[in-house]
């Protein structure tokens, strides 16, 4: 993974997402692991924003198709 631009932060995000399975397990609701994934990703000193919406474009369209939330966006 050391090839990778972002491997650091890419390495960061995957031990937090791990961390947060291994505590928590299945069979919660989407929010609760999100809010324990903020917790964790702050502890490993990410920044990130949650929810954020985005535009989607398509090819040489000037007004975007549609828009998506993203959970996190780090």
């Amino acid at each position: 993974m050391e090839d990778l631009k972002y491997a650091n932060i890419t390495q960061k995000i995957i031990g937090a997402s791990f961390e947060v399975h291994k505590f928590l397990g299945n069979g919660f609701q989407e929010v609760i692991y999100q809010r324990a994934l903020a917790y964790e990703m702050s502890q490993v000193g990410l920044g990130f924003a949650r929810e954020i919406e985005q535009n989607i474009f398509y090819k040489d369209l000037e007004k975007p198709i549609g828009t998506r939330r993203a959970d996190f966006v780090v």
